[in-house]
């Protein structure tokens, strides 16, 4: 699947919780028809964490993390108890579509993982396969589920990561938040505040028609095309949608050519048929890599982008594209609906956020015990260890709130835009959805009317629905 891939960093902020995938024998998996209560009161348990991780390759740092200090905490723990645990850890490095493929063949065979995280937008498909079940049956008692303290700590629109249908099927992991984000030394060229935040989309243009004037500057990127694949929905379409009052899956429906979704449409013409932009950056294969590096050039006056952007991409020391004076030229504001509460819900402000969920197979031997590694795993203490001293969002309010405090801009997207904030939609066809809404924006800033762009993309989106009644219309 994985243009996710853009995502990955951004969306892991607790290295471990949003790496646990992986593959089990089947010999260690139950059957998935016996009492969630088998094997309760065991004194001798076994259980597998499976990562797409190894130490020393692919997100090593969760591999590290899982072996060296959550496992054995956990065995300490339970020994306390008066339980004999033992944890096996079997790390893989596959791509990440390959991997849910192996994944997904496990758990079709009523194999797979004790414990493991899948992808956000992978917890509707797992559902409507069977793979994966409400924790409440899983564990087959809903208060012991529902009454679990960390479910404080995350904010209703984080928990929606692990949930499907108005069900939990799993605890969320770190996840991050998209921002405008501004050089304030442009700001100041073309006479605008440094304190910005706009209130609607006009606002936006208003300012960016203010940059226009200032000699070899692009005012606005919003990412548009398909070069740029999912970092077009995430940082372009998505956002932009919410801000209309609707999302790309209205109602159990896929949202088709509407008037919300053409207000979209016409928000990139304006952009890119007048100056404000650069079209053919949108088409270029290192397209959205050449936006970061005119970014941090002063270059490009306002950016919607992820927190991924601050703190791996302008990093001072480290970031891919270096700023030495990010924490005082580099402004950020929340993303406005198109109007003052035209947004969903009501809303004045509007973001999207990706990240993984930490699911329970409902074919282990050790559900109870399964679940216990669930709370443990995403307990305070083993989510801020996860870290490693980083500033890094993860799902829990209380670790936001002291492992951030000393970064502005990360405590910013933690309190003010993860409570606002919306998913990707996890269902199968997600994918598909993506690329044609790629392929709008391609299509307008190709040059062609909003109306040729919507009507083609209503038949794409038809056929990937398969019938008009699936597709939300005007």
């Amino acid at each position: 699947m994985r243009s996710l891939r853009l995502y990955t960093t951004a969306a892991i902020g607790a290295a471990s919780l949003a790496l646990l995938t992986g593959c089990l024998g089947s010999s260690d998996a139950g059957s998935g028809d016996q009492d969630a209560n088998r094997n309760a009161d065991a004194k001798k348990v076994e259980l597998t964490i499976g990562s797409n991780s190894v130490k020393g390759g692919k997100n090593s740092a969760g591999a590290t993390f899982t072996q060296d200090v959550l496992i054995p905490k956990f065995v300490a723990e339970q020994k306390g108890k008066g339980v004999d645990v033992t944890v096996k850890y079997q790390g893989d490095g596959s791509d990440d579509e390959v991997y849910k493929q192996k994944l997904s063949l496990d758990l079709s065979n009523k194999s797979g993982p004790d414990v493991f995280n899948i992808d956000g937008i992978w917890v509707g498909e797992f559902a409507q396969a069977g793979y994966i079940k409400p924790l409440t049956d899983t564990v087959g008692d809903a208060s012991k589920v529902d009454d679990w303290d960390g479910w404080k700590q995350i904010p209703d629109t984080v928990q929606q990561l692990g949930s499907f249908e108005g069900k939990r099927y799993g605890v969320p992991g770190g996840t991050d938040g998209r921002v405008l984000y501004f050089n304030k030394k442009l700001f100041q060229q073309a006479g605008l505040p440094a304190d910005w935040q706009p209130k609607s989309w006009d606002e936006i243009i208003s300012a960016g028609q203010a940059l226009k004037k200032l000699s070899g500057v692009t005012p606005i990127q919003i990412n548009a095309g398909t070069a740029m694949g999912e970092a077009t929905s995430m940082q372009g379409v998505l956002p932009l949608l919410v801000g209309t009052g609707t999302t790309v899956y209205p109602d159990g429906k896929w949202l088709g050519d509407t008037p919300k979704l053409r207000q979209v449409l016409d928000f990139y013409h304006q952009i890119y048929t007048t100056g404000l932009g650069d079209p053919v950056m949108q088409r270029e294969a290192k397209g959205r890599d050449k936006s970061f590096a005119q970014f941090a050039a002063n270059k490009i006056g306002i950016l919607l982008e992820g927190d991924y952007f601050w703190r791996s991409v302008v990093e001072p020391k480290e970031g891919v594209a270096k700023m030495a004076d990010r924490d005082t030229a580099v402004g950020y504001a929340l993303i406005p609906a198109a109007r003052p509460g035209g947004g969903v819900k009501g809303q004045d402000f509007v973001s999207m956020s990706g990240g993984g969920a930490t699911v329970i197979n409902p074919n282990t031997k050790f559900p109870q015990q399964a679940w216990e590694l669930m709370e443990f795993m995403n307990s305070a203490e083993m989510v801020k260890a996860s870290l490693d001293g980083a500033a890094k969002i993860t799902q829990r309010t209380d670790v936001n709130n002291e492992v951030l405090a000393g970064d502005p801009m990360l405590n910013f997207v933690a309190t003010k835009v993860l409570p606002i904030t919306q998913y990707r939609p996890g269902v199968a066809e997600y994918p598909r959805i993506s690329a044609a809404l790629q392929q709008a924006t391609a299509d307008v800033v190709g040059g062609k009317t909003t109306d040729a762009a919507a009507m083609a993309y209503q038949k794409a989106v038809e056929a990937v629905a398969g019938s008009k009644d699936k597709v939300a219309g005007n």
